[in-house]
Formats: structure tokens, sequence, C-alpha cells
């Protein structure tokens, strides 16, 4: 199935469930006000909810509307956990390429990480706002998934089986920040503004034959100022799954129904599918010769992510952003 939370003026909206087409919507009211609840209570409230994806797709359900993504809030508007892993090794190894750095043999064995803020994700077309441009406004294209209880101590094969949704984000980094806060020894802080997520959250069923071994296997496209600038499959080179990156969280605490864990800027070591990040696009530019070239984001521009299934129909809806000033 799939559900979004449309904009009501409260923290959390409206909880409401989407049909496979995009078209069309159904307040889940009558079952649950918001996905929190909903992820509290999974056993109970998810066959409640697909009854009505099904009566929605069979043209059966009561009260019906137009789905526009301009309403949508990010599907979980605030979690208690957003962790993001750096799944694809590739991206990791540019990084250091580009600095000259050698790469660090655990990296391909040990998921790298960072946690960060889940309280205020902003929707799928809101501005990407930023104080400066100056501070290296970048997008980042990623694969993510919500989560139910999972104990510590959990296998990737016990975690993987707690994923009850997918969906994409844009984890905006602002890269001239980020040297200096990585040089402290704590991690991304100031240098990662709010995360975008798609219109609609979907179970992994809905992905069919391009979810397999915990990972989506689809082509993630990205278009930047209208330019398509990179396709890569999500599922190529992405050397830990969902199950290791939520294992890895669980090797020393519980993860709790809600949060949200991220692949990752995907990334390919096939050069021709392009980039899902400026950064990535930047290293093999210093890489290839000497120096970056290619500028990060200005204010008005665009980036639209999306993903499409085999029949080229939109699974998610796009992630649509603007860069604005405040």
């Amino acid at each position: 199935m799939k559900l979004a939370t449309l904009k009501d003026g409260s923290r959390d909206g409206q909880l409401v469930v989407v049909s496979r087409d995009l078209k069309t919507a159904h307040f889940a009211t009558d079952i649950a006000g918001k996905l929190q609840t909903v992820l509290d209570d999974w056993a109970f409230y998810a066959p409640q909810l697909q009854d009505l994806y099904d009566a929605l797709n069979a043209g059966r359900s009561r009260h019906p509307f137009p789905f526009q993504t301009k309403d949508c809030m990010a599907p979980l508007p605030r979690a208690y956990q957003w962790a993001d892993g750096s799944a694809y090794v590739n991206h990791v190894e540019l990084v250091r390429k580009a600095r000259g750095a050698e790469m660090p043999p655990e990296f391909w064995t040990d998921p790298l990480m960072y946690q960060g803020g889940s309280d205020d994700f902003i929707g799928p077309q809101d501005d990407i706002v930023c104080a400066n441009e100056a501070f290296g406004i970048d997008f980042e294209a990623e694969v993510a998934v919500i989560t139910g209880d999972v104990r510590m101590g959990a296998t990737p094969d016990q975690a993987g089986e707690a994923i009850r949704l997918v969906m994409l984000a844009n984890d905006v980094s602002l890269r001239n920040l980020i040297p200096a806060e990585l040089g402290k020894g704590f991690g991304f802080f100031q240098s990662k503004p709010a995360t975008a997520f798609s219109p609609v959250a979907v179970t992994p069923d809905e992905l069919g034959d391009a979810w397999r071994e915990r990972r989506v296997h689809r082509p993630m496209v990205v278009h930047w100022n209208s330019k398509k600038v990179g396709s890569p499959d999500c599922g190529t080179d992405m050397v830990f799954d969902f199950g290791q990156l939520i294992a890895h969280i669980c090797r020393t605490r519980n993860v709790r129904a809600g949060s949200i864990v991220g692949s990752g800027t995907i990334s390919n070591v096939d050069r021709s599918k392009g980039y899902c990040c400026i950064a990535e696009k930047r290293m093999i530019e210093t890489i290839d010769g000497g120096k970056p070239e290619t500028e990060f984001m200005k204010y008005g521009d665009a980036v639209r992510i999306e993903m499409f299934d085999a029949e080229h129909k939109s699974i998610f809806g796009a992630i649509d952003q603007v860069v604005a000033a405040p």
C-alpha cells in the first residue's frame, strides 16, 4: 500500500491512503489519524489500511479525492530517529581519493552512519531554505526505510523483517560547513539542514521484484534545473543492505517503531549513470582534472528526485524543490 501525510496546520498532519497510480487518496481518519499511530501497532492497523487501499484502487472507497503532492508533508513529519548510512562505498571512496587519502579497509565491512535531525522534516515540494549560498548547498538523492521495533542485538535478517515502509529522501548537505564540523570530531550537525522525503511511503511489497536482498533495484532519477544529471541503480553497488544498516544501530541499542534509516547518496561505479549529489561530480572533476568545476546550488535552483517502475510509472511521487533564501 501507499501512504502519505497531508498538511492540516498541525505538526503531524493527516494520514491518507494513496492509490497505486498516485491519482486519488482517501483519509484514513476512521482507522488512524497519523502515521506514527500505525507504526506503533502495525499488526492492528496495517490490515485495515490495506483494505482501504484495495477499495480505493478498485473504485469502491466512499470518499476519494484527487491527490496533490503540493499538499504533502513528509510521510512521517517528525520521527523518533533519523539515522543515515553510507551504504554506497563508491561514494566514500571518491571523497577520499579526491583529497588523496587512502580508503580504510573497515569501510567495506562496517557501515558509516550519522544521526540527523528528525524533529523537523519537510515536504516534497517545500523550499530548501538556506541562510547563505556560500554554505555550499547540495542535494543528495537517497532511499530510506521506516522501521517497526527492532531489539538490540538483532541480526540483519531480523532487522529486515521490521522494515515497514520505503520512501525517497533528499538529504540536503551544506558542503562548505562540513570540513570544519568533521574536524571537531563529532560529525555532521549544522551542515545538515532539514531533510525532505517523497510524497508517499510504500510497503515493500508494492515494489514487487524491485525489492530483493533488502535493497531497491530501480534507478534513482535526478534532474537539476530540468537537466537530467543522474540515474544510478539503487541496488547496484549498495555494499550494505537495509537489514545490515539497521542491525548496525542495534549493536548497542534498541530501534523503536518510527525510526527512519537512510541508504546514503546513491552512487554507481559506472560513471555513465551520472550522480545523485553535486559533491560526487566535483570529486570526479578533481580526480580527473585537479580541481572541481561544477558549482553548488544557488537561490532559485531546482532539484527533482523520482523513481519509476518498469512501466515508467512513478512509484513514490517526486521530490521537487527550489532553493530559497529565508
